[in-house]
């Protein structure tokens, strides 16, 4: 008696229409989760927010009148989720690799280029949650202020710029976290590159010029100034190519030929 198997494709089909692969908002969903279920990911909230509410309160209570307006006090407030929410986009990229779980994430959606794309997103929307946050945090301390006549004015470009302030920086940490794909090294030259180059362009009369371009500290700390030239915006995108573009193109390279194993 001979037994005939099913042909591979049916299966294939059937098995595909059984277990639909999960949509892109789904997998962003579980990024944004996964940032925020480890210890570190916790540790590092909580620090932004205790951070931040120790800016809003210092700057109330001890700045001066011209500090006390809502953009001036909005400022201050993002500079710790600047620096710290990015280390949180370089783990949600090399958490991966370093707790080893790559097979099971890549078993389960094949396409890598979806699973970047979810974990991009997702650092997009931590970064816009933490700007409301920093938004909120001013506008309840901004009562207790005395700001002058009009405290309460806000530009709309200066929302804009501000929140693109927040959006580079933690973008900043995922193009290092995918290109290096280790935790620890991506954290540390994280930190110190961005640092090192300002150091040199402060120290070589030489390195003066291509600083004010190629320093994505300066150049990004412009969108924080009450007003922004075209040269400035060219300042901007210059270091943006170089400092995220450019190590987020090589990680992509990498990782479609890296081996999961």
């Amino acid at each position: 008696m001979t037994v005939t198997a099913p042909a591979r494709p049916a299966v294939a089909a059937a098995a595909a229409t059984a277990y639909p692969a999960p949509s892109l908002w789904r997998l962003t969903v579980v990024e944004l989760r996964k940032m925020a279920d480890t210890r570190a990911g916790a540790w590092l909230l909580a620090i932004t927010v205790l951070l931040a509410a120790a800016v809003v309160v210092v700057v109330t209570t001890a700045g001066e009148a011209t500090d006390l307006t809502f953009p001036a006090l909005l400022a201050p407030t993002l500079l710790p989720a600047a620096v710290l929410l990015p280390v949180l986009g370089v783990l949600s990229v090399t958490g991966e690799w370093s707790h080893r779980t790559t097979l099971t994430t890549y078993a389960l959606v094949p396409r890598r280029m979806r699973v970047v794309a979810a974990k991009v997103l997702a650092a997009l929307a931590l970064a816009a949650l933490a700007y409301a946050a920093c938004l909120a945090a001013t506008a309840a301390a901004l009562p207790f202020a005395d700001g002058g006549a009009d405290p309460w004015r806000i530009p709309a470009q200066f929302l804009g710029r501000t929140a693109l302030f927040l959006v580079v920086n933690v973008l900043l940490g995922v193009a290092f976290g995918l290109a290096l794909m280790n935790s620890a090294l991506a954290v540390v030259l994280y930190f110190v590159l961005p640092i090192g180059w300002s150091i040199l362009g402060e120290l070589v009369t030489a390195l003066h010029r291509p600083t004010e371009w190629l320093d994505l500290s300066v150049t990004s700390g412009l969108l924080l100034e009450p007003v922004m030239t075209g040269r400035d915006w060219a300042r901007l995108g210059t270091s943006a190519a170089v400092w995220i573009a450019l190590p987020f193109v090589l990680g992509l390279l990498r990782l479609h030929r890296r081996e999961v194993k």
